[in-house]
């Protein structure tokens, strides 16, 4: 399927050609007959992809100080590294997407196949959107109308907001798509509507909407205005849609509202407030977010949790469906607001030139299709493959494969047949960069594929333990990075699958792989008696709406990111772990707290904790471990310098900051291609995944538990 994209690298706007996305569980695959394209929102991605590395920092002050902190504490190169990647993953563009169902996800009800749909789809000819975002369409509207439902609904709830009643004056300041929407329901709430645009198309065509629109560019005071219009009272609420970085937008909102007046924010402006203005007058300001409630909730848009309607009336979905209603009584036009409509292949007409001013709403059009069945596979190379070669299938294409995995693959012999991503795009951005011959949505293309030796798993953290366990199934090496499963259950079924398959099984438990700590071990020798260790991660805040803090989806830190220096303590320490305890920050715990202190007792009587904080400083060392044994001590600074004291002949060692990844990856791949040992003793991951568990459960029960 086609799909636009942006390229943040190099500025390009981009029809690329990838893999249809799959129909998860909630979700719906909706074949696109019409998008429109936002010209407010979208420019401003087209024109920061097009801007240079300087003005790109210049737009993102907060994350330039994030950048100067990673270079104080992971070097020079690997900052470099990390930016260049996160510039290389392009964004998909769109939001406004009209289709019709082709496919429903398990635990989907209210639809059903060939329904004509609105939702947040991107611009694409097959988009998979999960339930909560999708509508459908009443009869009566067409497709090009309904794909207006999106924008609909950025106004509507800039209203909502704003809570206006019958009779009232409200002014809505930038005349654009989103701002002539909104004019429009305001008028149909019975509302006075005074709209201030510099552009006199715009103005004009609100005119027609019965909306008392001006042009400030004419010597228009828009302030004296109001107050005129309003018998000097003021406007009783300011709605601002423009897009505009003075901060003179606000001023003037502020010195044309009543007292005790509303704004709010709908566009984007600057927002050096006076607090004369505000303060004077009693002011409210409220930044309006995007659709309505359940915005960026996880739970209410992947997950498909509902907001009790009598608690929140006006949920997205629910703007969504008030917007095309209000198409199909009529209450606001959006026909009038066409300006252009052109077909997918011709994207280029709109892209190449947003800044024309002549466009409101540009109407992308899609081809017919001749068949429902998209195709999930495309092939981006001729290369010939023979099983045994160290044959690679990739399943996920996060930033983590992007960044680490597949520069370490590509030092390697490995033979890149596949990757797989959920919607395909990412998939193929990656196939391309890194001469990876498929690009697909499809896993059991992989897993069926009798060329395939080693199957890498690198997908959300829920998944790992399916994945790992269908492709020992289909007689596959794995590589899964961690954590190897959740819990106990996953656990077993995937040591039952290995015992049966005769397959290799390896965890990204990377750090044991480092140099410093191979180093490490060779200091420490291997006569076995017991150690103790101090081993700190400083891992620093991660919002608690993330994926890895959900318990069912990422497992929490302690179990997706802890166990990596579970491991590591288990290959200095040469012993498994046999008890567990775990204590958390604050007086009431959660499971899935980030700041806690892990316990270990291993068999040969090593002593070790692992302190895992995310309330420490990003300017800090991010990992430091220290090694107490037989009147010695080392000492790790975050994989860049190691320290002895009490060695007669060492006394310290430096580092590029290498965690360990290469050499990992060298040994996987000539392990799979060699039939040589496990990279890791199975025995040990196992040890390593129950210790996580049992970590949780100690903290559950506030007591030891024995592995």
């Amino acid at each position: 399927m086609k799909q636009i994209i942006q390229d943040l690298k190099n500025g390009n706007t981009i029809l690329e050609e990838v893999p249809a996305p799959d129909v998860k569980a909630g979700h719906l695959l909706i074949q696109t007959t019409r998008s429109l394209v936002s010209l407010g929102t979208e420019r401003m991605l087209v024109e920061f992809g097009k801007s240079n590395f300087f003005q790109k920092a210049k737009q993102q002050p907060d994350k330039v100080k994030e950048v100067v902190n990673k270079v104080k504490t992971d070097g020079l190169r690997p900052t470099i590294n990390a930016v260049l990647n996160k510039l290389g993953q392009p964004l998909p563009l769109g939001y406004c997407n009209v289709g019709r169902v082709i496919a429903i996800g398990k635990g989907v009800e209210g639809f059903s196949i060939g329904d004509r749909v609105a939702s947040n789809g991107p611009h694409a000819e097959y988009v998979s959107v999960p339930k909560n975002l999708v509508v459908q369409i009443p009869e009566g509207v067409s497709d090009e109308e309904a794909s207006f439902t999106v924008i609909g609904a950025i106004g509507l709830q800039g209203i909502r907001l704003a809570n206006p009643t019958l009779g009232e004056t409200v002014v809505v300041v930038g005349l654009g798509l989103i701002g002539l929407v909104t004019a429009q329901l305001l008028k149909a709430n019975g509302c006075r509507v005074i709209g201030f645009d510099y552009d006199n198309v715009k103005v004009e065509l609100a005119r027609k909407f019965g909306i008392d629109a001006v042009n400030p560019a004419e010597g228009i005071d828009q302030v004296g205005y109001v107050q005129n219009l309003t018998a000097n009272i003021g406007a009783d609420a300011v709605i601002i849609t423009a897009s505009n970085k003075s901060n003179e937008i606000i001023s003037q909102s502020a010195k044309m509202s009543r007292k005790r007046g509303r704004i709010i924010l709908v566009g984007v402006i600057g927002l050096d407030i006076s607090r004369a203005d505000f303060f004077e007058k009693e002011l409210t300001f409220q930044v309006s977010c995007s659709y309505g409630p359940g915005r960026y909730d996880e739970q209410y848009e992947q997950k498909g949790q509902d907001y009790p309607l009598p608690f929140v009336r006006w949920t997205e979905k629910r703007n969504f469906e008030t917007i095309l209603n209000a198409i199909a009584s009529g209450a606001i036009d959006v026909k009038s607001l066409i300006t252009e409509r052109i077909t997918l292949d011709n994207y280029n007409d709109i892209y190449s030139d947003m800044n024309n001013g002549r466009s409101i709403a540009s109407i992308l059009e899609y081809p017919e299709k001749e068949s429902n069945e998209p195709n999930r596979s495309i092939r981006l190379n001729s290369t010939e493959f023979t099983s045994g070669q160290g044959v690679v299938g990739i399943i996920g294409a996060g930033n983590f494969t992007s960044a680490m995995i597949l520069p370490c693959l590509k030092k390697t012999p490995a033979k890149l047949k596949y990757i797989s991503s959920a919607g395909g795009l990412t998939g193929t951005v990656l196939a391309k960069k890194f001469n990876i011959a498929n690009s697909t949505t499809d896993n059991n293309s992989i897993l069926n594929d009798k060329d395939v030796d080693l199957v890498m798993v690198t997908t959300r953290h829920n998944s790992h333990a399916a994945l790992v366990t269908q492709a020992l199934n289909h007689g596959k090496h794995v590589f899964v990075e961690k954590p190897l499963a959740l819990n106990l259950t996953e656990l077993d079924q995937i040591i039952e699958a290995t015992e049966k398959s005769k397959k290799t099984v390896t965890v990204g438990f990377n750090r044991r792989f480092a140099p410093l700590a191979v180093k490490m071990k060779k200091l420490l020798g291997n006569s076995g008696s017991p150690m103790n260790i101090v081993a700190t991660m400083n891992a620093g805040f991660i919002p608690s709406n993330v994926w890895v803090h959900d318990m069912e989806v990422g497992g929490g830190r302690i179990i997706g990111e802890a166990c990596h220096f579970i491991d590591l303590i288990s290959f200095i320490t040469n012993s498994q772990v046999v008890s567990v305890c775990m204590n958390a920050l604050g007086q009431h715990p959660m499971d899935n707290s980030d700041n806690a202190s892990i316990l270990l007792k291993y068999e040969n009587g090593s002593n070790a904790v692992i302190n895992y904080f995310a309330n420490g400083s990003k300017a800090y060392s991010k990992e430091r471990v220290e090694v107490y044994h037989q009147e010695r001590t080392l000492v790790m600074d975050n994989w860049r310098k190691l320290s002895g004291y009490g060695f007669k002949n060492f006394s310290s060692a430096s580092s590029g900051q290498d965690k360990g990844h290469q050499s990992q990856f060298n040994l996987l791949i000539e392990s799979v291609t060699k039939g040589g040992k496990q990279v890791i003793p199975f025995d040990q991951i196992i040890n390593t995944t129950k210790a996580s568990f049992a970590a949780i459960e100690s903290l559950r029960n506030g007591t030891w538990i024995n592995i």
